[in-house]
């Protein structure tokens, strides 16, 4: 059977446990011509909420899709955490206020299901198809558009300080 995608293991300059950032992934992104996909970061690198491989707990079950020509991440998700004393455990050893996450563990606190989320990076995305690394705005969308997705931005971050939430991007 034929892979349709390039398998690489290793040979990079990034060690176990070290911070896979942004040099890692312009260095990784410029080695092949699609996107490229991180998977199964170190348990230690990624949110408490993360869930842990069954069979290597060390790591989380996790990726990040790294577009090719330096564009850097576009796609980044994972399984949540679906035990609520797994998630304590998690928030503890982060060090997390307990109490700025309750609202958090009582999603969970009488069982959940396993799910998992992921976040699109909408301009590096753009960005990318159309080969545009600085006037991305101007081509993917309205200029109205864009105040009114600013504006909602607003309003999410107004709503999630006033609640006290934590920001939990995903």
């Amino acid at each position: 059977m034929t892979k349709p995608f390039a398998c690489c293991r290793g040979g990079h300059s990034a060690k176990w446990g070290d911070d896979f950032g942004a040099d890692e992934e312009t260095t990784l992104s410029k080695e092949y011509e699609k996107p490229v996909i991180v998977h199964r970061y170190p348990t230690a690198m990624k949110a408490f909420y993360m869930a842990t491989d069954s069979e290597r707990p060390e790591l989380s079950l996790s990726f990040d899709m790294i577009a090719p020509e330096g564009y850097g991440e576009i796609i980044g998700g994972g399984e949540r955490q679906s035990d609520y004393d797994t998630l304590l455990r998690r928030i503890r050893e982060s060090n997390l206020p307990e109490d700025v996450f309750q609202w958090y563990l009582d999603l969970r606190r009488y069982g959940s299901v396993p799910h998992a989320g992921f976040g699109l990076g909408l301009e590096r995305t753009v960005a990318w198809i159309l080969r545009n690394r600085t006037h991305s705005r101007g081509h993917s969308l309205p200029s109205h558009a864009l105040s009114r997705l600013s504006l909602i931005s607003q309003y999410r971050s107004a709503n999630a300080r006033s609640r006290c939430a934590p920001k939990i991007n995903c």
